[in-house]
């Protein structure tokens, strides 16, 4: 576990507000304007002069700044400082400002201290020392070695492992796939382990994937090719047999929590207490829809309840608990009221008081004042494409908005949270960094970009608005980008970009400049819409994808079609759409579900059965196969293949190991045995997205496709 003790997961196909640390220096903007928190009392700021960029510690109070003589990005600086054929590695450091730092040349570890330069050889092994992590007290380190756990004592040298039974199939402290992918989040970098703060145990979970499905991945280089096996559990599927357990340091004794093991469940996402003493944990069931916090004795394995939370529908893993340092209990960020709000339980699971009670998603919890008995977090307030900063006490009581004014706020809190730094920006307002005391009052402001005036000869103008569902339930909020010189008596092809996964968001007010994109410097209107259960409308919209995903997706899509083809700039022969991953599965479905609507897609690394995805993201909506054929056949782009019509071009990486290229094998099958016609290309090497050349190929490719299909340009 991070010393913080506040962790935001990185999940698949989820986006983040950026909040920037209050005490951290890591977090830098590499421009003018403000850079981090030094201290309470001073913040640091880039400044452009004669055409450098000065760093200055400015004092809060009087505005005065002077040259500062740190580093203000400690990362460069020891990026700067290795030694020739080393890299930094992928752990944190346990201290401010990279003081030391744990390095890898050639499968080994070594610990590189910045104020002497000194470099010290951990390791001397063939096989690769993976996620090496800092203790607490910046003592030792914890790594995986070919799926065992080892600890080195930074001052001795003294490797020690931990766990012994470690193999192909076992991994001690390394996740199986399908946790890395959809439960710790890919942040994790596998990372199945979590130091306890006396430095003294570790938490990890153990996996034997021995009755997972294998999956062949085909690599086609060389005279024969290779098949690369991976352990990936598909919708209905068995899932790797999972175990929690408290390994001492000292010993190398590991205790296993007092859990029954034989059950098709989910453990994950441990949260130590302060003292040591105990260890939160937290078991979802198969079907996702009931999940318990227990608190576990790392001493004898025994444990009890503190919190249970069920829904007919689904619920989730607690990623960002927070824990008091007086030990008084912890904070929730919990869906329990169809919005998420915060709650603040006791250590034996009593609530002590909601802490928020909106009509709206708190997206974050950004700092606690235990000392002063107050919360700040973030939440877009009554505007759901807003981002705002707001502060509560901690009985629930003096609820307050902190900053004003439409759009989007990024907020950094000073480390004793006596003022906040918020830059602020919407999509005709260049951003504007301001400092302001913690009720909010305006002190100065450090930097303001300028808005360029509107030229519509030269500039692509962005607006939002709104689109009613078809029931009348929901506004949905749009945003696109038209086209510079803009003629309403012109007729326009639309493209939507969109993801259109569960709670995935891509409607923001914030300023993304009036340059256009590829799309509107091609003269195609950009257009973005998120839907009913994109998260905007809490659990009331989220909870129609339970069962039925594909459905009311493409429903609020061809509602937004249907409005498009109302306004008379816009050409209804030419509706195109487009994404990657679930937004590949949108864009191929809206071919074939809906090709009365949309006549043009580019489908890229898309999901065309639910069958062939991973179990545990697609049954946290779909339940399984078994329990819900209706729905599958249905959300399934295969299945309505027959009705496709249009211009299509379908793109996959053959390496694919997150959507697997046998969803577009099976996509291509079915087109073909109807006699569809349709574009292709296939990536040899690439995974899941496209970077480097092949980036650069399907760019080139994409264009091409809407160039030659909508205005008849083959070149």
């Amino acid at each position: 576990m991070r010393s913080n003790n506040f962790i935001k997961a990185t999940a698949l196909f989820s986006f983040c507000f950026i909040i920037l640390a209050g005490s951290s220096l890591q977090a830098q903007f590499q421009r003018a304007g403000f850079a981090g928190w030094l201290d309470d009392n001073h913040y640091l700021e880039r400044r452009m002069e004669s055409g450098e960029l000065i760093t200055y510690s400015v004092n809060v109070a009087s505005g005065n700044g002077e040259v500062y003589v740190g580093s203000a990005n400690p990362r460069q600086e020891v990026v700067d400082a290795l030694p020739e054929g080393h890299s930094l590695s992928n752990t944190d450091p346990y201290t401010e400002g990279y003081a030391d730092v744990i390095l890898t040349k050639d499968n080994n570890l070594f610990h590189f201290t910045k104020a002497t330069g000194a470099i010290k050889q951990l390791t001397n092994d063939a096989s690769e020392e993976r996620n090496p992590t800092f203790s607490p007290d910046g003592k030792k380190i914890a790594f995986t070695r070919a799926n065992d756990l080892y600890t080195i004592d930074l001052a001795s040298g003294q490797e020690k492992r931990l766990t012994t039974d470690g193999t192909d199939l076992i991994y001690n402290g390394w996740a199986s796939w399908v946790y890395y992918e959809e439960i710790l989040g890919r942040g994790s970098r596998y990372r199945a382990f979590w130091w306890a703060p006396d430095s003294e145990q570790i938490a990890y979970l153990r996996f034997d994937d021995a009755t997972v499905p294998m999956f062949p991945i085909y690599r086609s280089e060389g005279t024969h090719g290779d098949l690369e096996q991976t352990r990936y559990p598909k919708a209905g599927d068995p899932n790797p047999d999972v175990k929690l357990g408290v390994v001492k340091t000292s010993n190398a004794q590991t205790t296993w929590m007092d859990i029954d093991y034989t059950l098709d469940q989910y453990i994950a996402w441990p949260f130590w207490t302060k003292d040591s003493s105990s260890l939160l944990f937290q078991i979802l069931n198969r079907d996702q829809d009931h999940i318990v916090l227990y608190m576990g004795n790392p001493s004898n394995g025994d444990k009890k309840v503190v919190y249970e939370e069920k829904r007919p529908t689904w619920v989730e893993f607690f990623t960002d608990i927070y824990f008091f340092e007086n030990e008084s209990g912890f904070i929730l960020r919990s869906y329990r009221s169809d919005w998420e709000d915060l709650y603040y339980y006791s250590m034996d699971g009593e609530l002590i008081a909601r802490l928020t009670d909106t009509d709206w998603r708190v997206n974050s919890l950004s700092k606690v004042l235990e000392s002063d008995g107050k919360a700040f977090f973030t939440g877009p307030g009554e505007v759901n494409t807003d981002n705002h900063l707001y502060s509560v006490d901690l009985a629930g009581k003096n609820f307050k908005q902190l900053t004003s004014g439409k759009g989007s706020h990024s907020t950094s809190i000073s480390p004793n949270g006596a003022y906040f730094v918020d830059t602020y920006s919407h999509i005709n307002q260049a951003p504007i960094t301001n400092l302001y005391d913690a009720e909010g009052k305006l002190i100065r402001t450090i930097y303001k970009e300028e808005t360029p005036d509107y030229d519509p000869t030269k500039h692509h103008k962005v607006e939002m608005f709104t689109i009613k569902t078809d029931d009348g339930k929901f506004d949905m909020p749009v945003i696109w980008v038209l086209p510079a010189n803009f003629d309403e008596n012109k007729k326009y092809p639309v493209v939507f970009s969109i993801y259109g996964g569960p709670d995935s968001q891509g409607v923001r007010d914030s300023w993304r400049g009036y340059g256009g994109t590829n799309l509107t410097q091609m003269d195609i209107i950009q257009f973005t819409v998120d839907h009913r259960a994109s998260g905007k409308f809490g659990r009331e919209g989220l909870d129609y994808m339970h069962r039925s995903l594909g459905k009311w997706e493409i429903v609020d899509y061809v509602t937004s079609v249907e409005w498009l083809r109302e306004q008379p700039f816009v050409d209804p022969a030419r509706m195109g759409i487009t994404g990657g991953s679930y937004g590949g599965y949108m864009s191929a479905l809206a071919l074939t579900l809906a090709a009365d609507h949309f006549t043009h897609a580019i489908a890229n690394y898309s999901v065309t059965d639910w069958r062939l995805y991973d179990n545990v993201y697609t049954e946290r909506y779909m339940d399984t196969p078994q329990d819900n054929a209706e729905g599958y056949d249905y959300g399934s782009v295969l299945k309505h293949v027959d009705k496709f019509k249009g211009k299509l071009l379908i793109t996959h990486g053959l390496m694919d190991d997150n959507v697997h290229m046998q969803n577009t094998v099976q996509f291509l099958e079915a087109m073909q045995q109807e006699g569809k016609d349709f574009d292709v290309m296939i990536y040899p090497n690439a995974r899941h997205g496209f970077g480097g050349a092949y980036g650069r190929h399907h760019a080139m490719m994409r264009d091409k496709f809407w160039n030659k299909h909508f205005f008849g340009k083959e070149e």
